[in-house]
């Protein structure tokens, strides 16, 4: 449950970061999935900055029975994600992202939402919860935000490097105002972001991965028009607090 400081400072700033919201066990099991023969290897394909270095991304919209989907339907997270968003939510996708040391590509500064709006949703009533799986530190490129950046509406969108950025001259304008925060955080953290809250990540130089998993949520009241969008409009059904622990049992460990 998040408090109520937590909720005014996720209304305020466009993001809030939720220290152990994951413990030291969970998130080595999700880290021996990530590096195993399975979902985020089949799903995995390069995204590349202006400076041609590549972060590597998984990326699905169904729920899937293992230890990501215990994540996606965690109460942990689907209720913090509804607590901040004031009602019921569905999965819109998940993905895993890889910055693997000294050649792990920058992030350009961008909105969720600025290319979620191509789906055909009404309002950006969307919001996304990164869990780190590595400590992300500035040195291996973590993510920063511009605070209050996300009740500045949505910005035009276009192609920046291999990526989708925003209107970078405008950007630098909002950051002039509001300034950058980087989030700093342990693993197994996670950082709740609203889908117009803009955020970018420099290229990972150091020696240490940083790694993590994204949730993203769509309110059911925003289901896309015409048929597009990506998971399913259906209500969550949230996993048992413990069944990240319980996947792991049930194959034998990590």
């Amino acid at each position: 449950m998040l408090t109520f400081e937590q909720i005014q400072a996720y209304d305020r700033d466009g993001y809030v970061l939720v220290p152990d919201l994951f413990t030291p066990r969970e998130i080595e099991i999700l880290l021996a999935n990530v590096t195993k023969e399975g979902k985020a290897t089949k799903h995995q394909f390069n995204m590349n900055d202006a400076a041609g270095l590549a972060s590597k991304l998984s990326l699905w919209s169904d729920v899937s029975d293992d230890v990501f989907g215990a994540v996606t339907t965690s109460p942990r997270v689907v209720t913090g994600v509804q607590m901040l968003l004031r009602e019921e939510v569905y999965h819109w996708h998940s993905k895993v992202m890889m910055k693997e040391p000294r050649v792990g590509g920058a992030w350009e500064w961008h909105q969720d939402y600025g290319y979620w709006y191509g789906d055909n949703c009404l309002y950006p009533r969307m919001l996304s919860c990164m869990i780190a799986l590595d400590p992300a530190t500035k040195a291996n490129g973590c993510l920063k935000v511009v605070p209050g950046s996300h009740l500045l509406g949505r910005f035009e969108h276009g192609r920046v490097g291999g990526q989708a950025g925003a209107d970078q001259e405008r950007v630098q304008a909002a950051i002039a105002r509001l300034g950058e925060v980087y989030c700093e955080a342990p693993a197994g953290s996670a950082l709740f972001f609203h889908g117009n809250t803009f955020h970018a990540s420099e290229a990972n130089l150091s020696d240490k991965p940083r790694r993590a998993y994204i949730c993203c949520y769509n309110a059911l009241s925003n289901v896309p028009y015409g048929g597009k969008g990506h998971g399913k409009p259906v209500p969550i059904a949230m996993s048992p607090d413990d069944a990240i622990l319980r996947f792991a049992e049930a194959v034998g460990g990590a």
